[in-house]
């Protein structure tokens, strides 16, 4: 088991578990960094895969071809609550790929966080996510994640044997055994102390919840 990523701080944090295919994720992803910075407070970022596999995505909704038509439906809704105009589901439904799992951009976030610490997780989850949900490339082509990656600055190669690495493999398994033992089955969710527990919410609302682990 990989020890929880630590913070060295003495400000309130909170685990943020996302998968960069989550449409409610990237949502809420610039409220929370928005709130988190007025307020003094880490946010910790964690990877929740909803489906790891091919094998798992045609489980779950029945074939390739039907998942992707499911997942633009949420896009949808997402899109409707979306703050900015950031979620190109035409663009999205003219790609002849088939709609990846979040497995492999958790390996690159992850692989991220390794070598660059929580803040170069969240960099390059915010980075996967505008590629997949505005920009409509294909993160589940590993070949897409390492451009990511380059242009964050990252080594190519050192990058690409991160990935690979039983290590990073091992600290995604490890936050999702963490979410599993917190009872956690949807995607966005943020866990805070005084048994805080949020998901997507309006940016007024979010602030308000969250200031109540600063005046804690």
């Amino acid at each position: 088991m990989i020890a929880s990523p630590s913070l060295t701080t003495t400000a309130p944090v909170v685990d943020f578990f996302h998968d960069v295919v989550c449409g409610w994720c990237f949502v809420l992803a610039p409220r929370l960094q928005q709130v988190s910075a007025e307020l003094g407070i880490q946010v910790r970022h964690r990877s929740f895969v909803l489906q790891d596999s091919r094998e798992q995505m045609i489980e779950v909704f029945g074939s390739m071809p039907r998942a992707k038509a499911i997942i633009l439906g949420h896009w949808a809704d997402c899109a409707a609550h979306d703050d900015s105009a950031r979620i190109d589901i035409d663009g999205m439904r003219a790609q002849d790929f088939e709609y990846p799992s979040g497995w492999l951009g958790a390996l690159a976030c992850q692989a991220a966080g390794m070598l660059g610490g929580n803040d170069a997780h969240g960099a390059m989850f915010d980075a996967v996510q505008w590629a997949h949900l505005h920009q409509h490339r294909n993160i589940g082509d590993a070949e897409v994640l390492l451009d990511i990656a380059e242009a964050l600055g990252h080594p190519r190669g050192t990058f690409a044997d991160a990935m690979r690495s039983d290590h990073v493999h091992q600290r995604v398994q490890a936050d999702r055994a963490e979410a599993a033992a917190l009872g956690i089955r949807s995607i966005p969710t943020v866990i805070g102390g005084n048994g805080l527990r949020l998901q997507t919410l309006p940016l007024p609302h979010l602030r308000q919840a969250l200031a109540h682990l600063v005046a804690a």
